[in-house]
């Protein structure tokens, strides 16, 4: 299946692509690709699991087989799928299994679902060429799957990060991932 679409015939304007992607909770994950320049569009939901349309609550008891996930939008002509996939793995722990830090649980585990055979060679050898280079002292976890279908979140947690800045999980989880972001990927990030 392939996800690039062409807005125009006009070669001026931008293409899409997807990524889908699940690095823990969602709102961390959104919170750090809403920053980048190339994204277009970021909505937080389900994938992986058995359950359609399932609820927040549902997959928080782990019995739909969901992962929280992001579903993003971007400009390959801005940035390169790899790109994508080097600020994902540099902004969570791709090595514990289900878990990502005291969110604990399968929801919540490292997770690409390809779209197509592109995007899962470009991820199977970006794993090879971190593991290589023993960036964390485990080796990664991350699972690879096909995509299959992407459920968006409810409402409430579409720009989660944004709009509760203040809460406490955003303060002691989500603003040290941004931080890290901004000052490790600062040449990708939107302008201001």
């Amino acid at each position: 299946m392939n996800e690039t679409t062409q807005i125009s015939n006009d070669p001026n304007l931008k293409h899409e692509e997807i990524a889908t992607l699940g690095g823990g909770c969602f709102w961390c994950t959104e919170a750090v690709f809403l920053e980048i320049q190339g994204v277009l569009g970021v909505e937080s939901g389900y994938a992986g699991g058995r359950r359609p349309n399932p609820s927040y609550e549902q997959i928080c008891s782990g019995a739909t087989g969901h992962a929280e996930v992001i579903q993003l939008r971007f400009d390959p002509q801005e940035i390169s799928y790899k790109d994508i996939l080097s600020i994902f793995f540099a902004t969570h722990d791709p090595t514990t299994l289900n878990r990502q830090g005291n969110d604990v649980g399968t929801q919540y585990r490292s997770v690409i679902f390809y779209h197509d055979e592109s995007q899962k060679a470009i991820a199977e050898a970006l794993i090879k060429e971190l593991d290589e280079q023993s960036i964390w002292p485990k080796s990664i976890v991350t699972e690879l799957s096909p995509y299959n279908a992407f459920y968006k979140a409810e409402a409430y947690h579409q720009n989660y990060y944004q709009r509760n800045t203040e809460q406490g999980y955003c303060q002691f989880i989500i603003s040290p991932k941004v931080a890290k972001l901004r000052q490790q990927f600062a040449h990708r990030l939107k302008s201001a």
